[in-house]
């Protein structure tokens, strides 16, 4: 029953949304989805005319309600350039939780969410132990770019994918928590899941820059994934769950932000905690929105708060690099400056723009596992424009976005490194 309560309240939610859409089509120009496709329907103007009938559309036709509302980036581009302000990303959200709720969670997303993910330390666990035999499954490709792909039959399919690290962030620096130095701030750090087991030199370069300008760090190794892989399947139970655990660590630390190097992982906790929290007890409600008014993208808080400024004489700049605005970054957090501030830190850079660099790289997290081929097709158009630059480093401030780009770059043989915009200004200290 509290389920059935639940669901109805959700699409009460949603009918209070949805009316604010006024079919205008301008989410059609910016949609990268549609861009590839050319289907109406899966453009957000699309979806919402499919969730305003969603009750009976779910007797009626409950697969094609799920193809059209998990054929979604979740880039956030049709709230972008939305004239009436529609928030179109929390109304999929909270679409896709109705949809879960009705037909269920599948079983191999049960295993992984609920069996693992909601259980930080087995998750971290089950990272290390596939980190010591990856080798046996895995494939190098490309040296430069650290690309991978599976020796068997993998349900990655052709995905070329980086390595887990041999040791994790967490396993090589562990829990930290040093008082603030000559900035006078403290701040606590959320990695994030791919920062963790996938690009600790990130998470290194930003422990490395905070601490050359004094900022006390507050690191806990028990965080919880941020829950967006959960809530995107529509899997609320473990999103609230995993809130829980990271609000528990979290809430009650006296620090003056909370600063993570993961571009989506900043606007799950400043943007969608929020949004999804709004029937949790008052208590808890009011710290979900205290840590999210405190939550800063890494090149924000240095540039922002820190106040960084390039040196008023370029280097030689013998380096070339471009950069790719990931949609977290940019449509959702407004952060666009900021990293290129910070690479222009380091004078052996020469930075470059590409075309289309606030472009989807057609990621979305779970949809490039789902929608591969799609995601691919997406994938080389951003690739194409990286090549274009001519570049020997591409920046990038979301380690999926990283992972997405390695892929693409992967496939067509380029040789051309990854790397986030923090750990090109810490080579410079």
């Amino acid at each position: 029953m509290a389920q059935v309560a639940g669901l109805i309240k959700l699409l009460g939610e949603l009918e209070e949304q949805l009316v604010t859409c006024m079919r205008c089509g301008l989410c059609q120009g910016v949609c990268p989805v549609y861009a590839e496709t050319g289907r109406e329907t899966l453009v957000a103007r699309g979806k919402i005319a499919l969730l305003e009938g969603l009750a009976q559309e779910l007797i009626r036709d409950p697969e094609t309600v799920r193809e059209r509302l998990t054929t979604c980036l979740l880039c956030g581009a049709c709230e972008a350039n939305c004239p009436t302000g529609v928030k179109s990303q929390d109304i999929f959200l909270k679409a896709r939780a109705i949809l879960t709720g009705y037909l269920g969670l599948g079983p191999v997303k049960r295993v992984i969410f609920r069996g693992a993910l909601a259980r930080p330390r087995l998750f971290k666990s089950l990272l290390r132990l596939a980190a010591a035999f990856q080798g046996v499954l895995t494939a190098p490709v490309n040296d430069i770019l650290g690309s991978s792909c599976a020796r068997f039959l993998s349900p990655l399919g052709d995905r070329h994918f980086p390595r887990l690290a041999d040791k994790s962030l967490l396993r090589q620096v562990g829990a930290m928590d040093t008082a603030a130095g000559s900035s006078g701030l403290k701040v606590a750090l959320f990695p994030g899941c791919m920062v963790d087991a996938v690009f600790p030199d990130v998470g290194l370069a930003a422990l490395k820059v905070l601490t050359h300008h004094g900022v006390g760090v507050y690191l806990a190794d028990t965080l919880a994934c941020c829950g967006i892989p959960a809530l995107s399947s529509g899997d609320r139970p473990t999103f609230d769950h995993l809130v829980a655990i990271n609000l528990g660590i979290l809430g009650e630390q006296d620090v003056d932000a909370l600063i993570t190097p993961c571009a989506t992982c900043t606007a799950v906790i400043k943007k969608i905690w929020p949004a999804m929290t709004a029937d949790y007890p008052a208590r808890k409600k009011a710290q979900v929105a205290a840590l999210a008014a405190k939550t800063m993208d890494i090149n924000a808080f240095l540039v922002d708060r820190l106040g960084l400024t390039p040196p008023p004489t370029p280097g030689d700049g013998t380096i070339k690099v471009t950069i790719h605005d990931p949609c977290h970054l940019k449509k959702t957090l407004g952060v666009a400056a900021q990293p290129r501030t910070l690479i222009r830190m380091n004078p052996k850079y020469a930075l470059t723009e590409m075309a289309e660099s606030d472009a989807c790289c057609g990621c979305g997290g779970s949809f490039a596992l789902e929608h591969y081929d799609l995601s691919a097709k997406i994938g080389r158009r951003k690739r194409d424009n990286i090549a274009a630059s001519g570049a020997e480093v591409v920046a990038a401030g979301c380690p999926a976005c990283m992972l997405q780009i390695m892929d693409a770059l992967s496939h067509q043989g380029d040789r051309i490194r990854i790397k986030h915009p923090v750990e090109i200004y810490a080579e410079s200290l």
